[in-house]
Order: structure tokens, then sequence, then C-alpha cells
């Protein structure tokens, strides 16, 4: 991805073919017998992309960035702990500045898993260590399919929809059943999936289209959106900008205390400050069920907000003066042999 691409203000083409996707919920919401066949499909939709997923993740690269376990950790630690926990100080928010439902989504927001396209593109931009930044994601992937369910049970509860045991059989049956099976099945479908990448792409973007599209329809049949004003919506803006800029300064500033060097702390910045809205979304549409609308709101809200902001942060690192690496910089992951 070039820099010019990464340029002030990036908009994301499939931001805008989501909004179309709400739109056109808004203005045709599936109901009766049209929204049970629209959710039987995107149940289906959800469980080929975690399919997918597992299919697409090497398992022999997973075991490589092991080396880097350090790095590993702070970033699942930014990512599954200090992001949850700020998660939490903010329901002192709630009522005067979140009403509960926008809050629930911020709180699910904060239990998503890392994104790993966008982390690699900023980390190669600002001249990081670009294959800890993809073994740092896809670390992050693999353990938000079974940490952000159970996170989202033990701290969403009731308020997530009606959380409940059946749910987590729905996660299991929809989560993490395809995800195994794509890894158990990749020796023979690896090669298919690489050939056919960029069909396969449209797939898994219009997978999550028709998730984002039965979400909203069963929020518009609802009325769940006659519950959030503009002054809210800026309300969340406000508190989301707070949290992405705490999470930047965490990140960098706290890998510098822990010793790691420049191109780590880079790629600790981008992949432990980011959540992805493509696992995030899905993973709504299951924990959430007919609330998922406004569950799905505070996540793309962030996902357009952290583009612009890391856009800007990874052209400031670019012009850095880059130090030599030295020998005895035990912050320093090795390279990852690819």
């Amino acid at each position: 991805m070039s820099r010019r691409s990464l340029s002030w203000p990036p908009i994301d083409p499939y931001l805008l073919a989501l909004l179309g996707t709400v739109a056109l919920a808004a203005l045709l919401p599936a109901s009766g017998a049209a929204a049970d066949a629209v959710g039987g499909v995107s149940t289906g939709a959800v469980a080929l992309l975690f399919f997918l997923y597992g299919a697409r993740l090497s398992t022999r690269e997973a075991l490589d960035g092991l080396r880097h376990w350090r790095l590993h950790v702070t970033v699942l630690a930014a990512t599954f702990v200090v992001f949850p926990l700020l998660g939490l100080a903010a329901k002192g928010l709630v009522p005067v500045v979140l009403t509960p439902a926008l809050y629930g989504g911020l709180l699910f927001l904060c239990l998503v898993p890392s994104t790993i396209q966008s982390s690699i593109a900023f980390t190669a931009m600002a001249r990081g260590n670009v294959p800890a930044a993809i073994c740092a994601g896809s670390f992050s992937s693999l353990a938000g399919i079974v940490l952000t369910p159970l996170l989202a049970a033990l701290l969403l509860g009731g308020s997530a929809g009606g959380f409940s045991a059946g749910s987590l059989v729905r996660i299991v049956a929809q989560l993490l059943l395809p995800f195994l099976a794509g890894q158990a099945l990749r020796r023979w479908v690896a090669g298919f999936l690489t050939r056919h990448k960029k069909v396969l792409g449209y797939v898994d973007r219009g997978s999550i289209l028709l998730v984002v599209y039965t979400a909203f329809s069963a929020g518009m049949v609802q009325g769940v959106w006659h519950q959030v004003t503009p002054a809210q919506l800026v309300a969340l803006l406000g508190v989301e900008a707070v949290l992405l800029a705490v999470m930047l300064a965490l990140t960098w500033y706290g890998a510098g205390r822990l010793g790691f060097g420049r191109e780590d702390r880079i790629a600790i910045q981008f992949a432990g400050s980011k959540k992805s809205l493509a696992a995030g979304l899905p993973m709504a549409s299951v924990l959430f069920g007919a609330h998922a609308s406004l569950a799905v709101l505070p996540l793309m809200l962030f996902h357009q907000m952290q583009l612009m902001v890391c856009a800007v942060v990874a052209g400031r690192r670019a012009n850095d003066p880059a130090p030599q690496p030295s020998a005895a910089d035990p912050g320093r992951a090795e390279p990852v042999h690819r």
C-alpha cells in the first residue's frame, strides 16, 4: 500500500459500502419471512467467514512467530486486558454521556481482536517491524475467537442481547467449529484459496455486508434507532477519540518502557491500538442477536477513526530518524523468515 493511499483523510471504500448497506436496511428492512430467510443465510455466511479464516492461517507461520513472544504478549495484553479495563472504566459515563445500549457497544468494541491488514500497512509505512505486525495480528485474531466471546459473557452478561449458555453454543457452532474445520482442511484447500484470493475477498466482504444488513434490518423493525439522538452520537465519537488517543500513547510509551526497539514499538502501537471490523461484525451478530445494530455502531465509527488517526501517526513515524539496531538491544525481535 502506497503512502499516498494512506494520506489524510483515508476514506475506506468498504466503509462506504457498509454505510450504504445500513441505508438500504433503513429504507428496505427485511421483516417476517424475508427476515427469517436473510437471517438463515447470514448465519451460514458467518460460518463460511470463520472457515476461511481458519483455512488461511498458516500454522507454520504462527509457530515461527512464537520467537516474538514478548512482543505478542504485549499486544495481546493491550487488546484483551487494557482495552477491556478502559471499557469498564467508561461505565462511569452512563447515563450522562452514553446510553446503556451505546455503552454496551463500546464495551464490546474493547473486546474485539486487533486488525491485521491495516496494522501491517501502517507498520510498513512507519518503517516498523512488519513480520512482527503480521504475526501479532494473526495471533490476536486467533485468540479473539475464544477470548472475545468469553470476555463478553463475563463483562456484558445479560446486556449482550440475552447472552446465555445458548449463545455459547451458537458461538461454538458458528465461529469455533468452522475455524477448526478450516485449519484441519487447510492442506487440501490452501492452494485453491490462494488461486482464487481475489474472488474470495469479495465473498468475505459480501458476507459481512449481509451480516450488517441483517443486524440493522432487525434494529429498524424493532425501532431501536429511535433510542439514539445526534447529540448522543457526537458524545460517542468524543469518547472513542479519547479511547484511541489513550491506547496509542500507552502502546508507544509502554513498549518503550518495556525495552522494545523503535521498529517493535511501531508494530506494538499499531497492532495493540486497533480493532478489527471484519472480526467484530460477525461476532456481534452471534453475541447480540437482534440488538446487534446498536452494538456494532461504536465499532464502525472507531474503525474509520483509527484509519484516519493512524495514517497521520504512521506518516510522522516515517519521518523519524531511525537509530541503527544494536545487537545488544533486548527488545528487538528477530525477523520472521517467510
